[in-house]
């Protein structure tokens, strides 16, 4: 067991391995006062339960940037808040993860990339935006398709409540 302590966080991550590889990562957000767990195995956890868990963790760390932060940056900025937030969370993740099309049984770079892959499991779509339009939607969507994963949240960080800047996507 690792035990930090960083403003406003407390990061407990225990490693438990069971009988099928069962890894369990918790961590308590004081910020927002939630407790989540990440599972790396999904056999005995059930998916929704994972998903609700790693977004709401995800979600705890995007409302600790807008705190910080508020509305009016780049979206980058946010980008990049956000990933040292999760990185002190001690939740992985990936950054701007390619996301090619295959096309005919062939894989084609186009550029797509998700802002970030977390857990492998859940892609967060960022923007700082006026206001999300259906295109943004279609654009999760669409990166949801590309990726394989079934779990999204895109998250505008232009507004003055957080809570009014989400949305989340299950295929």
């Amino acid at each position: 067991m690792v035990d930090a302590e960083t403003p406003g966080l407390t990061q407990q991550l225990t490693m438990t391995k069971h009988p099928q590889q069962l890894t369990t990562i918790a961590f308590e957000l004081r910020s927002v006062g939630r407790t989540g767990y990440y599972h790396s195995s999904m056999e005995r956890t059930g998916k929704e339960r994972v998903f609700s868990d790693i977004s709401h963790a995800v979600i705890g760390c995007a409302i600790a940037v807008h705190r910080e932060l508020g509305p009016g940056l780049l979206e980058v900025a946010y980008r990049k808040c956000l990933a040292r937030e999760l990185e002190l969370a001690g939740i992985p993740f990936e950054e701007e993860r390619p996301l090619p099309v295959v096309y005919r049984d062939e894989r084609v770079e186009c550029g797509y990339r998700a802002d970030l892959v977390v857990a492998n499991k859940l892609i967060v779509e960022l923007k700082a935006v006026a206001t999300l339009l259906p295109i943004h939607e279609a654009q999760i969507l669409s990166y949801l398709k590309l990726s394989g994963l079934r779990y999204g949240l895109l998250i505008n960080f232009n507004v003055e409540r957080l809570a009014k800047g989400l949305r989340s996507f299950v295929l």
